[in-house]
């Protein structure tokens, strides 16, 4: 079964030898790299380029019929976008330098070493990748519309950013990449994949798997599937997940704890695009998208040696992060009411009211859990509620029971005063605090006195003695 070309559009390889575009192409597979196009006529290449799309060029500088340096010019002119990696046995800096001021992406001297070569194609391809995807954001930021909004419609935000991002999703969702989705926990990485999933227009289904805390032959049989007898205990054949989502999208959350042995298994699927269920030697074609998820710093992981480099450059081919939501307080409002309507309908109650100084609380406050974390605050308040307005007691001691007690909060690491040359009285630090408390809580006496960790009455007696 042949290979999914890697990357979507090939690499021109143009060189005269024979054994160059050999080399270089065997030197490309070190980065997984298989879709490659070799020409020993440089005559043939501006007929190549329109034909088909290149992502870019290796293109050898001195050839029989035309110098590469002329074909240079002809492709930065026509073919601007197309990074040109120019190869030369000739180590010359003017000849160099040259070849960048009419556009070349970069500039190598023969013998080519496998780490320059390899170090410059992922550089271009990086830059080619770049240039694709904003390319993708600017078409949509200027037609200003989703075509098809409903996809999204589940993601409640009326933040700019948030918006942008679901023109980017529904601009790849069609694609068969990888797509990394980064955020913290709970602002809804899922709910974003199954709109990709719901854009793209795919038939098949939509299937999860947290594959955190998975080890590594779980992992195999959930996600391929065994043959009968494969292993003790499996009495039956059973498809796996891949199976499931043919022809629609699998997603894999908290890829950042994938066991080691799991992500060279899932390399190969990605890269191969196949499979062998456990205990068959009969290749299985993947037929679904992968999209991937993580709340943690996948270059960190990297750098410690517990996340493989080849499978984040593989997974992060589109690359979706999602702001948190103490970045986004516009949709705090927006928020509130979708959940306060799904409680009351759960809970079969009439919808509740709530006090307006609801609102200017949420907004002080840092959600660590995100959008979830305010989902769980509302539905427990409205399970709660029996009256016609809203209780805030169960928001505040959600609040109140998050924030660090004074001793933890203000231990020596954050000394507050230390800039001061005179330290203020115990009076003005009282009033000082008290004035920037009304300042975030916007005058509201009750919010304010919530902040401050004193009761509304004890507040409003130290304002009238400040009067």
């Amino acid at each position: 079964m042949p290979l999914q070309s890697h990357p979507e559009h090939p690499i021109l390889l143009v060189d005269d030898e024979p054994n160059a575009l050999d080399s270089f192409a065997i030197a490309l597979e070190f980065l997984g790299i298989n879709n490659v196009l070799k020409c020993q006529d440089e005559t043939t290449v501006m007929n190549i380029l329109e034909e088909k799309d290149i992502d870019l060029m290796l293109l050898d500088m001195v050839m029989p019929r035309r110098s590469g340096d002329s074909l240079l010019e002809e492709i930065t002119l026509r073919y601007p976008d197309i990074p040109v990696i120019m190869v030369t046995a000739n180590d010359d800096i003017q000849t160099a330098v040259r070849c960048m001021r009419k556009g070349a992406f970069d500039y190598l001297t023969k013998p080519v070493g496998t780490d320059h070569l390899t170090s410059s194609v992922k550089r271009a391809m990086d830059y080619r990748l770049l240039k694709r995807k904003n390319e993708l954001l600017l078409h949509h930021l200027f037609t200003e519309s989703l075509k098809s909004p409903e996809a999204f419609s589940s993601i409640i935000t009326q933040d700019r950013k948030m918006l942008n991002l679901f023109m980017y999703g529904e601009a790849i969702a069609r694609g068969n990449e990888p797509i990394l989705i980064t955020g913290e926990t709970g602002v809804g990485k899922e709910l974003f994949a199954k709109a990709i999933h719901t854009a793209s227009g795919r038939q098949g289904e939509f299937v999860a798997l947290n594959v955190a805390g998975v080890d590594d032959h779980a992992f195999s049989d959930t996600l391929f599937g065994h043959k009968k007898g494969a292993f003790t205990g499996a009495t039956d054949t059973r498809k796996g997940l891949i199976e499931k989502a043919a022809g629609g999208t699998i997603f894999l959350d908290e890829i950042g704890d994938l066991a080691e042995g799991s992500q060279v298994k899932l390399l190969r699927v990605l890269q191969d695009r196949e499979y062998f269920p456990l205990g068959s030697d009969q290749a299985r074609p993947v037929r679904a998208r992968i999209i991937v998820a993580t709340n943690r710093e996948l270059k960190q992981l990297c750098e410690a040696g517990s996340f493989r480099r080849d499978l984040y450059y593989r997974i992060r081919t589109h690359h979706i992060h999602i702001p948190p939501l103490k970045e986004r307080l516009e949709d705090i409002p927006l928020l509130l009411d979708h959940h306060v309507e799904q409680a009351a309908h759960q809970f079969g109650k009439a919808k509740p009211t709530y006090p307006p100084e609801l609102l200017q609380l949420l907004m002080t406050y840092n959600f660590p859990g995100n959008v979830r974390e305010l989902r769980s605050m509302v539905f427990d308040a409205v399970g709660k509620h029996s009256s016609r307005v809203m209780s805030m007691n169960s928001f505040r001691d959600h609040i109140n029971e998050d924030k660090p007690s004074p001793a933890v909060a203000f231990r020596p690491k954050t000394r507050i005063f230390e800039c001061l040359e005179k330290l203020p009285t115990l009076k003005e630090a009282y009033s000082a605090l008290i004035e920037e408390a009304m300042l975030r809580a916007r005058s509201n006496q009750r919010l304010a006195s919530t902040m401050l960790g004193i009761t509304p009455s004890a507040l409003n007696k130290r304002l009238r003695s400040e009067d």
